[in-house]
């Protein structure tokens, strides 16, 4: 009791002396986010890539209307997900030299737009982003910081009552396998891929609960061949040997992660089922208040995303909340929103 009590105490003054944070009212003592595109909150903007986002028309909503390297017009799901859990309103990338140690403390991304489980996916780009295997490597130093910082015992603590929120996969397929940027797909049939990638994905979680991971969120795969970028190669219809890989995928996945969760005591993993939900807003956008799904805010709405969508600056909406897609690939804030409170709902908030 006596620890918990300190370790209690440690974050919340971790937390009052960082700006504009909201009280502690939580188990959970931080959110700690790898991935791609969809939660990178920065990390590519410090790396010779580019697939970035760190430049107008991106980040227009977000507090201070700043272009973090988020590929969004605002804040991802991981943000809203360390608001929910009494946290930061919004989680900092690990490179960004704006923040230390005493903000990572409550929450930190690894995350790198452009990444997959698959190693080769990271390298598909001409100047390569940080591969998964980096996140892990950066992920440990972050371990050891955190030791320095809060002492060994309770850097352990800190950990083992962090959730870790994954969200990764799609570019394995749209921008590997599909895109046939690699030989993935002369090694592989789509079946073989997908069992392939469920086996990395098992090899992650493993190794972060050796690393005293106990609270972990997979989000599962969406829709992907409903992306505006996907749509405007099929005359805007979706193109449904992708779906039909996001559904074995996370069908696989789900799979893996039970047979995982009950082989290592303590664990507590979950797949944030989203495909069925996301598809569901696509189908019938305005019962949540939408209007257009096929296209992104930004530019044409077919293929903009990076660089692309700023040189369309000009073309790009004047609300994204009408919006569900901000650019060819990503959600907009508000659809992020209600992605969002779904997953904490269906399952982040079991781990508190």
């Amino acid at each position: 009791v006596a620890a918990s009590s300190t370790r209690f105490l440690l974050l919340s003054l971790l937390l009052l002396s960082s700006p504009a944070v909201a009280v502690v009212r939580a188990r959970v003592t931080a959110l700690i986010v790898f991935g791609d595109s969809t939660v990178d909150a920065g990390n590519n903007n410090a790396v010779p890539t580019a697939v970035r986002s760190n430049f107008p028309p991106y980040g227009r909503d977000f507090p201070g209307g700043r272009a973090t390297g988020r590929f969004c017009n605002g804040r991802v799901a991981t943000d809203f997900y360390s608001e929910a859990f009494g946290l930061r309103p919004f989680v900092p990338a690990y490179l960004d030299p704006a923040y230390g140690m005493r903000d990572f403390a409550v929450g930190v991304c690894f995350a790198s737009a452009g990444s997959g489980l698959d190693a080769a996916t990271a390298g598909v780009f001409v100047s390569s982003v940080i591969p998964l295997s980096k996140q892990v490597d950066y992920f440990r130093e972050y371990k050891a910081r955190l030791a320095d910082l809060l002492g060994a015992a309770e850097a352990r603590e800190v950990v083992a009552d962090a959730v870790f929120a994954i969200s990764i996969g799609t570019n394995d397929f749209i921008e590997n396998y599909f895109a046939l940027t690699t030989a993935r797909f002369l090694e592989f049939t789509v079946g073989d891929y997908t069992d392939f990638l469920v086996g990395l994905a098992r090899s992650f979680l493993v190794e972060l609960y050796g690393l005293g991971a106990r609270k972990i969120g997979f989000t599962g795969l969406g829709a992907m061949g409903c992306l505006p970028i996907e749509r405007g190669r099929r005359v805007m219809l979706c193109i449904e040997e992708y779906n039909a890989a996001s559904r074995s995928f996370n069908a696989k996945l789900r799979a893996m992660v039970d047979e995982l969760t009950g082989s290592l005591p303590g664990a507590q993993f979950r797949v944030a089922e989203v495909y069925d939900f996301f598809t569901g807003i696509l189908q019938n956008p305005s019962s949540y208040g939408f209007v257009k799904v096929a296209r992104g805010c930004c530019g044409t709405g077919l293929y903009e995303m990076g660089y692309t969508c700023s040189e369309w600056d000009a073309l790009t909406c004047a609300d994204a909340n009408r919006y569900v897609f901000w650019d060819a690939v990503h959600p907009t804030e508000r659809a992020n929103k209600i992605i969002a409170e779904y997953l904490m709902n269906t399952t982040f908030s079991h781990f508190l």
